[in-house]
C-alpha cells in the first residue's frame, strides 16, 4: 500500500489547526489560571498581612494553602475543561506536560524544603519563592509561545523578572523583607495569571 505524503502546505495547515484548537482550549477557558491567581494572591496578603503584625514566621505555613486548595480545584476544573473542549490535540498534550512537569517539581521541591527543616534543621523555604517566580513563569511563557497568546507571554515575562530580582537577591545576601518583597509577589502574580486569565475569558466571551 502507497503511502501518501505530505506537503510543506499541508504540514503547516496541519500544525496551525493544531495551534489554534490547543489556543481555542485554553482562550476558551481562563478559570483554572484565575484560580491559582487568585487564590495565590489573596494567601500571599493573608501571609503578609500576619507577618506584618505579629513579627511571627510561623504564619508562613499559611502557604500550604496555596497547594490545598490549587492541587484539589485544578483536576475538577480540568475535567470540566476537558469534557467542554473534548479530545486533546498534540499542542494540547505538550502545554498539559508542561504542567504537570511544573506540579511533579512543586512535590518534590516541598518535600526537600520539609526534609531540610526537620532533618537538617536548615530553613530553605526561599527555595519555594524561587519555584513560584521562575518556573511557574518559565511554564506560561513557554504555554503562550505554543499557543501563540500575547497576554501568557506578557505575564510569564513579568513573573520572571520577578523571579530573576529574587534568585539576585538570595545570591547577593539580601533580605527579603516583606514590605517590599510581598508587594513585589503579588504585582507579579496578577500580572503573571490574574490579568491574563481576565483577557482570555474576555476574548472568549468576544468571540461567541
Amino acid at each position: 500500500m502507497e503511502e501518501k505524503r505530505i506537503t510543506e502546505r499541508e504540514s503547516l495547515e496541519i500544525i496551525t489547526s493544531m495551534i489554534a484548537r490547543t489556543k481555542e482550549r485554553y482562550v476558551g477557558d481562563g478559570n483554572i489560571l484565575l484560580m491559582w491567581g487568585y487564590v495565590t494572591v489573596a494567601v500571599a496578603a493573608l501571609v503578609w498581612v500576619m507577618l506584618f503584625t505579629t513579627r511571627n514566621p510561623a504564619w508562613n505555613w499559611l502557604w500550604f494553602l496555596n497547594g490545598i486548595i490549587g492541587g484539589i480545584a485544578t483536576p475538577i476544573m480540568a475535567r470540566r475543561q476537558e469534557a467542554r473542549f473534548g479530545v486533546k490535540s498534540y499542542s494540547d498534550k505538550v502545554t498539559s506536560h508542561i504542567w504537570s512537569a511544573v506540579g511533579v517539581t512543586a512535590v518534590v521541591a516541598t518535600l526537600c524544603c520539609l526534609a531540610f527543616q526537620f532533618v537538617l534543621h536548615a530553613c530553605c523555604w526561599r527555595t519555594m519563592l524561587v519555584f513560584a517566580l521562575v518556573v511557574v513563569a518559565f511554564a506560561e511563557l513557554a504555554q503562550g509561545i505554543v499557543v501563540k497568546e500575547a497576554s501568557l507571554v506578557a505575564g510569564g515575562a513579568i513573573g520572571l523578572c520577578a523571579g530573576i530580582i529574587t534568585v539576585c537577591c538570595i545570591a547577593g545576601e539580601v533580605p527579603l523583607a516583606i514590605n517590599w518583597f510581598m508587594p513585589m509577589f503579588i504585582a507579579a502574580f496578577v500580572g503573571m495569571m490574574i490579568i491574563p486569565g481576565h483577557i482570555i475569558n474576555h476574548k472568549s466571551k468576544s468571540q461567541q
